[in-house]
């Protein structure tokens, strides 16, 4: 391998797991842990083995449904493991934020569990956000996060206008306990506002113009699909009761992806991705390598444990 390419490999796993966010004052981030950027709350996160059901709302082809599977299984380290830069050590980064929440030793483990289909439209193709919660309780009701994916033709509550997806927790009853449950909730933007929810796969609808990528797994709406669970995952990890590692208002926080936005290779600045891999068959950008071969584009996740210097006077 040409010793520009593995710099570059070195460039973009950094990128992936270190990313200080712009969105930082330039005085900020001292040495104590209290002034990170994303504050912890002292709520609980998502401990031990934790189960991820898909449930799928609307029309998704086999092929459509394997990219997102193959994705949830690309978190657990595999054997042989996956190519680097990979998407389990994209995913290790959210172990920090356990080791700043406790002294114990904890951990968590994401496994692909349960696939539900709703392709017959069950409630309509107009969808608020209590039905997506409703939909996500057709999933496991304890150690789960269970994932709501809506096809491109349904219509949801603030989808494209100010989100992608949400995240949030739901409080259930089970054998006379009450239990709580992540859920997550993501919709195909292929044909309602890819230029919003599927960039850089698609020409940008505002902001700076640069010719769109070419999706790794060939599908402009899932791979984009792909990009804001990524995220919404990482958030859930980090912040799954609405009182874990957060900046800014519990309704509409600044979490572990978010506060690096747009950011996905060394070199990002608006309008641009940054420097990514491109596969040298197919044209396509990718920033980590998964399960079957798949290659995807992640966001990157703001590291805790990395602070910047203060600024000499």
């Amino acid at each position: 391998m040409a010793s520009s390419t593995i710099l570059k490999l070195l460039a973009i796993f950094s990128l992936l797991v270190v990313c200080i966010a712009s969105r930082a004052t330039p005085n900020s981030l001292v040495e104590d842990t209290q002034t990170q950027l994303l504050k912890y709350h002292k709520g609980a996160l998502l401990q031990g083995r934790i189960s991820v059901n898909l449930i799928w709302y609307g029309k998704f082809t086999p092929s459509q449904r394997a990219i997102v599977a193959d994705f949830i299984t690309s978190l657990s380290p595999s054997s042989p493991p996956q190519p680097q830069p990979s998407v389990a050590a994209w995913w290790k980064i959210t172990e920090k934020y356990y080791h700043l929440a406790t002294s114990k030793t904890s951990s968590l483990s994401l496994y692909l569990n349960n696939q539900i289909l709703d392709d017959s439209y069950s409630i309509g193709k107009s969808l608020t956000q209590d039905q997506l919660v409703d939909l996500a309780s057709k999933g496991e009701k304890t150690n789960a996060i269970n994932v709501v994916l809506t096809a491109s033709d349904v219509a949801v509550d603030g989808f494209c206008q100010n989100r992608c997806g949400t995240h949030g927790s739901k409080s259930t009853a089970v054998k006379g306990k009450n239990k709580k449950f992540a859920y997550i909730w993501v919709g195909n933007s292929e044909t309602q506002c890819p230029g919003y929810c599927a960039w850089p796969f698609h020409q940008p609808i505002d902001g700076p113009q640069s010719p769109p990528l070419i999706a790794p797994n060939n599908d402009v709406g899932l791979d984009g699909m792909v990009i804001n669970l990524s995220g919404l995952l990482a958030g859930t990890a980090t912040n799954p009761f609405g009182n874990g590692f957060y900046q800014g208002p519990a309704d509409a926080p600044l979490e572990a992806a978010t506060a690096c936005p747009g950011v996905y290779a060394k070199g990002a600045y608006p309008g641009y991705a940054g420097d990514l891999l491109v596969d040298k068959t197919s044209g396509a950008s990718y920033n980590a390598h998964g399960a079957s071969a798949r290659k995807y584009v992640l966001p990157a996740i703001y590291d805790p444990s990395k602070k910047k210097k203060k600024k000499k006077k």
